[in-house]
């Protein structure tokens, strides 16, 4: 379907809905119908907020365990000469890769793919975070090696460590993401009550669980709606009959719940779906990949985000794909390829947009990959370098402290699984800390922020 038609189905659709709902018993509170027609019907939203007062955090999640010892390698000779050697057939050639100066010093280079990742680097819209990772407390390597340390449950496990990336809670049980913690505490902050601050461009996610806060899914499309009601040849008396249904007095608790939350969630797609009408998607091209169509939405969901009557919003995509046991090489290019393209369109539409500085996304994964090589790919890790990007972000820098890359070395539990250096925590309390959490708030939402040195790393602005 083309847009003129999806646009035209669209407004026919509200219009049914309006006339329905005026000339019967209706579907939707007088409030909320009165939103509808002021959204899709006229273009005009009762919700407004000014875009001054917004912000948008943006998680791009890493399935499998991004390999970033070779997202960003050393590129000074002798560093570079020690990376090679240990990395044996996965070492990048030093004449390939792309070349980094941070601000405070160093050495780098990105991998040969990350060219769009380069580009934001050097315009300072880019930060590296060095070898962050799951933590309790700190760790040494005499700590790990005698047993000494209170370590995170199951290192090392895709299933175990993704989650507790999301939850920056190693040592809980709870399913309780740290997004969905924050969203909890600010929600009020937010004009709009009836949509979720929380929205996923890859489906349910721990991250953005909180214990009031629930994930509204949309596809990189737009709203996922009732396929029954978005087409206009079914019939309107099945239309209006299945509408009839979700208006019904119910005793049982299990089906009035289920009753209201689809008739919330048809009033949330309409809206959400007039204010993208009445947004074009931005001039910026992005890739055809799964990521890029992701961005694009989210950039477009971001742009509509104060007409919606949101003053803060997080948003979560993924990619999959990253645990490169084999085949690594060519592998690993096409992600990071993949990766960084859809960072430098994203970063690009959100200047087009004007909210550059008001949309900040960052990456997190499983773990970080050993160091050594099982002789075709990497294994499973745990310390991992991360990439922060926006208007708002101290860029062009690496934070954090690198670990020494030697097998075997201060850093190392072994086969180059980095102990990490930067706690998950700290990571996400300083990303919250710029999302407008008062720093009172912090030892609630990470219990653990306290074990650490800093709790605010510096790389927001």
């Amino acid at each position: 379907m083309n847009t003129a038609t999806r646009n035209l189905s669209r407004r026919a659709f509200l219009k049914r809905g309006a006339c329905a709902a005026l000339g019967t018993t209706g579907l939707l509170s007088t409030l909320a119908q009165l939103r509808v027609l002021a959204a899709g019907v006229s273009g005009q939203s009762a919700f407004s907020v000014s875009s001054g007062d917004y912000k948008a955090l943006v998680c791009v999640f890493l399935y499998g365990g991004n390999d970033a010892n070779n997202l960003v390698v050393p590129y000074e000779q002798q560093a570079y000469d020690n990376y090679a050697r240990s990395r044996s057939i996965l070492a990048l050639p030093r004449s390939d890769v792309l070349p980094i100066s941070p601000l405070g010093g160093g050495s780098y280079a990105f991998h040969p793919a990350a060219t769009g990742l380069q580009t934001l680097f050097n315009e300072r819209r880019l930060a590296v975070l060095a070898n962050v990772g799951t933590l309790i407390a700190p760790v040494t390597r005499a700590d790990y090696r005698s047993g000494s340390a209170a370590l995170p449950a199951q290192l090392f496990s895709h299933s175990d460590q993704s989650v507790q990336w999301q939850m920056a809670l190693p040592d809980s049980s709870r399913k309780i993401g740290w997004g969905g913690r924050v969203a909890d505490l600010m929600a009020s902050l937010n004009e709009n009550e009836q949509i979720s601050m929380a929205v996923s461009l890859a489906g349910i996610n721990t991250w953005q669980a909180g214990n009031q806060t629930v994930v509204y899914p949309v596809s990189h499309d737009g709203v996922v709606g009732i396929d029954m009601l978005e087409r206009e040849w079914v019939d309107p008396v099945r239309k209006d009959a299945f509408t009839g249904l979700l208006e019904l007095e119910r005793r049982n608790l299990f089906e009035r719940s289920i009753a209201g939350s689809t008739s919330r969630t048809i009033e949330n797609n309409r809206l959400i779906a007039a204010a993208l009408d009445q947004t074009p998607p931005p001039n910026t091209p992005f890739p055809e990949t799964e990521l890029g169509r992701q961005l694009r939405m989210i950039a477009r969901l971001a742009r509509i985000g104060p007409t919606l009557g949101f003053r803060r919003q997080i948003f979560f995509a993924s990619m999959g794909g990253w645990d490169t046991h084999d085949g690594q090489i060519d592998a690993h290019s096409e992600l990071v390829g993949e990766l960084a393209a859809a960072f430098l369109a994203f970063n690009r539409a959100t200047v087009e947009y004007g909210i550059e500085d008001k949309a900040t996304v960052f990456t997190a994964s499983d773990f970080g990959r050993t160091f050594s090589t099982n002789g075709k790919g990497s294994d499973h890790g745990w310390g991992n370098h991360h990439l922060v990007m926006g208007g708002a972000v101290q860029g062009g820098r690496i934070f954090g402290r690198f670990p020494e890359l030697i097998v075997n070395g201060p850093d190392d539990t072994g086969q180059g699984r980095w102990i990490p250096t930067t706690s998950v925590d700290q990571y996400s309390a300083t990303l919250a800390r710029w999302f407008g959490v008062d720093a009172s708030n912090l030892p609630e939402l990470f219990p653990n922020l306290g074990n650490f040195a800093s709790s605010d790393l510096g790389f927001m602005s």
